[in-house]
C-alpha cells in the first residue's frame, strides 16, 4: 500500500480514518486503542502482508471470520468487520437454534433478531504470523453489536469477565495446556452430493500409527514429518510449545505448552487446533480433537487443565505448601470449589455428547468427583509440593473438544466460589474408581440440567449466558436423542 492510495500524507490518512470511524464514534476504541490501531497499521504496512485473516472463536471454540485484503484493512481499523450474528446462534451441526426472525423477549440473544450484524474488532495483543502462508497474518477479534455493546456471551468476553472477577478478588490464574488428539490418513473426503448433509458425513480414514507405543522414542520417526511441521508452525506463531509426544493409542499425540494467563492460553489453544487441522489438511491427513472417535481400539482424548493461583500483592503461588503443610488452605478451598460444582461445570469442560463416553474407570480418565495427590485416576490431581513454586492442581475432566475460553472460565467460577465460601475439600482418595465418590454426569443432558439449575453459575455468569448455553446444548441433545443408532438396530431389529 502506498501513500498515493490516499492522495495525501499516509500518517494523516491513517489517523483520520481511525479517529473518524465507527469504532471511535461508538466508543469501542478510546484514545489508547485508537493510537494502538494507528501504530499497528504503520507497522503492518511495512510488512508487505497481502492478507489479514480476521477471526473470532465461536461458542464451540471454532475459529470463524474472513480474509481481508491488505488494501482494505484500513477500513477494518476504522469500522470493524461486519459479520452475521447467526454465527453465534448455531449448534454443532451449523443449524441456527434460536428464533431470529421476530423480536422475542424470551430470546436470550434478542439483540440479534433478524439475523442482524455484529462487529468483529481486532485485538492487537492476539496477532499471529502464519508460517507457510506468505504475506498473511491472523488477528483474533472481539465482538460487539452495532450499538457498540460487547457481546457478553461471546467466548473471549466470558473469559475476560471471569479473569476480571478473579483479579478483583486479588488473584491471578496461571494455566498449563496438555492436549491430546489424533491424526489420521484421509482415504475419502466425503464430498459426494449425498454426503454433504448437516452435519456432513465423516471422513473415511485409517490410522497414521499403530499405537500402543506410549512414549516410545523409536516410533517418533514414523510421524516426524508432520510433527515437525506442526512444531515449526507453533514456534513461528509463538504459541509457547514445550513438548510433543507419541501418546497411548493408535494415531494419538499429546502437545504441552508453557504456563500462561487464561486468555493467552485459550487463544493459543484455538490457534493451535486451527493450525493442526490446516497443516494436516495440506497433507491429506485429518486431525481430530473429538473425545472418543468411534473406531476399534481408538483411545479417548482428554485435556488436562493445570491451574495455579497467584496472589497479586505478594506474587506468591497460594498453592505452594509451607514447611509441614500438605495442602494450603486456599488450595483446599479451590479444590473444594472445583469438586462441589463439577456436575454443572461439565457443560463447559465436556460440552459434547461424545465426551461423556470418555468417563470410564481404569482408563486414565475420571468418572467420579474426587481428588488425590498425584493420582491420574482422580478428577483433581493435586501436584503440590513444599517450597515448589510450580505447585498446581490438574483437572482431568475436560475433553480436547471443549471451548477453552468457556472451560477456563468455569474453573475460575468454581475455584473462586471455593475461596469466597471457604469450602473444605472432602477426604482425598487413593482408590478413585470406588463407589465412595459421587459420579460425574453420565450424559450431556444431565450436565445441561445441572448447569441450568446452578445458582452459583447463574450468579457468576448471569442468566443470559446460562440460558444461551442451555439452549445450544439442549438442541444438540435433542438431535442426538432422535437419531436411530447402530445400537438400537442391533438390539431391536431382529428381536421384535
Amino acid at each position: 500500500m502506498s501513500v498515493g492510495c490516499f492522495g495525501r500524507n499516509m500518517s494523516e490518512a491513517i489517523e483520520n480514518a481511525v479517529n473518524n470511524g465507527r469504532l471511535r464514534r461508538l466508543g469501542i476504541w478510546d484514545d489508547e486503542k485508537a493510537k494502538l490501531a494507528i501504530a499497528f497499521f504503520g507497522d503492518f504496512d511495512k510488512t508487505k502482508a497481502e492478507l489479514v485473516r480476521l477471526v473470532f472463536p465461536d461458542q464451540h471454540g471454532v475459529l470463524r471470520g474472513k480474509a481481508v485484503l491488505a488494501n482494505c484493512f484500513l477500513s477494518i481499523l476504522s469500522n470493524g468487520l461486519g459479520l452475521p450474528s447467526t454465527l453465534l446462534l448455531k449448534d454443532t451441526a451449523q443449524k441456527t437454534v434460536f428464533p431470529v426472525w421476530a423480536p422475542d423477549q424470551d430470546f436470550v440473544a434478542n439483540q440479534f433478531f433478524g439475523a442482524a450484524d455484529m462487529i468483529a474488532v481486532p485485538d492487537f495483543s492476539a496477532l499471529a504470523k502464519l508460517e507457510g502462508s506468505k504475506g498473511t497474518i491472523m488477528v483474533l477479534c472481539d465482538l460487539y453489536d452495532t450499538s457498540g455493546n460487547e457481546v457478553s456471551f461471546s467466548s473471549r468476553q466470558v473469559l475476560k469477565d471471569a479473569v476480571k472477577k478473579l483479579s478483583d478478588s486479588g488473584y491471578e490464574m496461571i494455566v498449563g495446556l496438555e492436549v491430546e488428539f489424533q491424526i489420521y490418513e484421509k482415504l475419502d473426503s466425503s464430498l459426494g452430493h449425498n454426503q454433504v448433509s448437516m452435519p456432513p458425513k465423516p471422513f473415511v480414514v485409517k490410522n497414521l500409527t499403530q499405537g500402543w507405543q506410549f512414549l516410545s522414542d523409536n516410533r517418533f520417526g514414523e510421524t516426524e514429518f508432520i510433527l515437525n511441521e506442526i512444531k515449526n508452525a507453533c514456534d513461528f506463531m509463538d504459541l509457547g510449545l514445550c513438548t510433543m509426544e507419541i501418546e497411548m493409542g493408535p494415531s494419538q499425540f499429546e502437545f504441552t505448552f508453557s504456563p500462561s494467563a487464561p486468555t493467552v492460553q485459550a487463544d493459543r489453544f484455538v490457534l493451535f487446533k486451527n493450525l493442526v487441522k490446516e497443516i494436516c489438511g495440506k497433507h491429506n491427513l485429518h486431525a481430530t480433537f473429538m473425545s472418543k472417535p468411534n473406531f476399534p481400539n481408538a483411545v479417548a482424548n482428554g485435556w488436562h487443565i493445570h491451574q495455579s493461583i497467584i496472589d497479586t500483592k505478594s506474587r506468591k503461588n497460594v498453592f505452594t505448601p509451607s514447611s509441614g503443610q500438605t495442602l494450603t488452605p486456599l488450595a483446599g478451598n479451590w479444590i473444594a470449589g472445583l469438586l462441589q460444582h463439577a456436575g454443572p461445570a461439565c457443560l463447559l469442560t465436556t460440552p459434547t455428547v461424545n465426551g461423556y463416553k470418555r468417563f470410564q474407570p481404569f482408563q486414565l480418565a475420571p468418572n467420579k468427583v474426587n481428588w488425590g495427590y498425584d493420582n491420574r485416576g482422580a478428577m483433581i490431581r493435586a501436584l503440590v509440593y513444599e517450597g515448589e513454586e510450580s505447585s498446581r492442581v490438574e483437572n482431568r475432566v475436560a475433553e480436547s473438544a471443549a471451548n477453552p475460553y468457556l472451560a477456563l472460565a468455569s474453573q475460575i467460577a468454581c475455584g473462586l466460589d471455593g475461596f469466597v465460601q471457604k469450602l473444605s475439600p472432602p477426604s482425598l482418595t487413593t482408590a478413585p474408581y470406588e463407589k465412595a465418590s459421587s459420579d460425574l454426569p453420565r450424559s450431556l443432558i444431565e450436565a445441561t440440567d445441572a448447569f441450568k439449575n446452578s445458582t452459583m453459575f447463574r450468579q457468576f455468569f448471569g442468566h443470559l449466558f446460562v440460558d444461551y448455553m442451555v439452549t445450544l446444548k439442549s438442541a444438540e441433545w435433542e438431535r442426538y436423542s432422535m437419531w436411530v443408532s447402530d445400537w438400537e438396530q442391533i438390539e431391536y431389529f431382529n428381536n421384535y
